[in-house]
């Protein structure tokens, strides 16, 4: 199985490989700039070339790496001004992903806020066409995350997301990330084997098993439906062991990247608990091959 965390990259990006070695990452998602600012410091050759040296000598391969953008962008958000920085924004962070060696670009997909939700989701799947356009040197993906739905943020249903993907030109450069958490808190409830089971082949007949590229696992402190997201330790919250478990056990998603985003501290320890329980969940005919 694919598995790592959200890690920090401070002091340079290549220290969230070396921090990974703590938990025995296998997976690894970042940001590649400050999360909370439009503009990030330049990738010099120099930092380009660290994290470079330090992926090559570790067991994460690029393929199961991903960028986590700013929380800044609305690619759908009805201010002008920044309607027009979340378009520069994305851009941008398509260029320091391509330059990274990195195609995974997991992203929330915007609020409404004073717009319909049709218009939204179509304005969306606009900004995205025009962002692929202008990065068609690019080998990265827009990775739409599923969200918790608080205020007006698209995508908390799957149907939302079926129609941005609809309306992007570029089919093999969109893509969508599963957060647990937050599929929980918009109502789709995986607390049990069955509730498991209907919710994958929901998502499977709504959008699409070829279109999962990531997942974000993580419990919700936050009561089914809640529309909260509030991430907590796994097996620690109001969701439970039972979804991981069939998580680990499902060979249909061996090859594709999980991440955690669970609170954390310095030494990373619960970082090492939450992996080290989702590894005590992989049956040992999985973990033989």
């Amino acid at each position: 199985m694919k598995l790592g965390a959200h890690t920090s990259v401070a002091g340079g990006l290549h220290k969230a490989i070396e921090r990974s070695k703590t938990f025995g990452g296998t997976a690894l998602q970042i940001f590649s700039k400050n999360n909370n600012q439009w503009v990030g410091k330049p990738l010099t050759d120099e930092l380009v070339e660290q994290w470079f040296q330090a992926v090559s000598e570790s067991p994460i391969n690029l393929a199961d790496i991903a960028i986590h953008d700013s929380y800044l962008i609305n690619l759908c958000s009805p201010n002008q001004e920044t309607f027009n920085k979340s378009y520069d924004a994305f851009i941008d962070e398509h260029r320091r992903a391509e330059r990274l060696g990195i195609k995974l670009l997991n992203f929330h997909p915007g609020a409404a806020i004073d717009r319909d939700r049709g218009s939204a989701m179509a304005i969306i799947a606009e900004q995205i066409n025009r962002v692929h356009e202008e990065t068609d040197d690019c080998s990265t993906i827009s990775v739409l995350e599923t969200t918790a739905g608080q205020g007006s943020t698209i995508g908390y249903r799957f149907e939302e997301l079926a129609d941005i993907i609809e309306q992007v030109d570029e089919k093999k450069r969109i893509a969508v990330c599963i957060d647990t958490c937050h599929i929980f808190a918009a109502g789709y409830d995986i607390r049990t084997e069955s509730g498991y089971r209907e919710t994958i082949e929901e998502f499977d007949g709504v959008i699409g098993l070829n279109y999962l590229a990531l997942f974000h696992l993580n419990d919700s402190k936050r009561e089914l439906g809640s529309r909260v997201d509030r991430h907590e330790h796994l097996g620690k919250g109001m969701i439970g062991e039972t979804p991981f478990r069939m998580l680990m056990a499902d060979e249909r998603f061996a090859e594709i990247p999980m991440v955690i985003e669970t609170p954390k501290s310095a030494d990373l320890h619960e970082d090492v608990e939450n992996l080290d329980l989702l590894r005590s969940f992989i049956p040992a005919t999985v973990q033989a091959e």
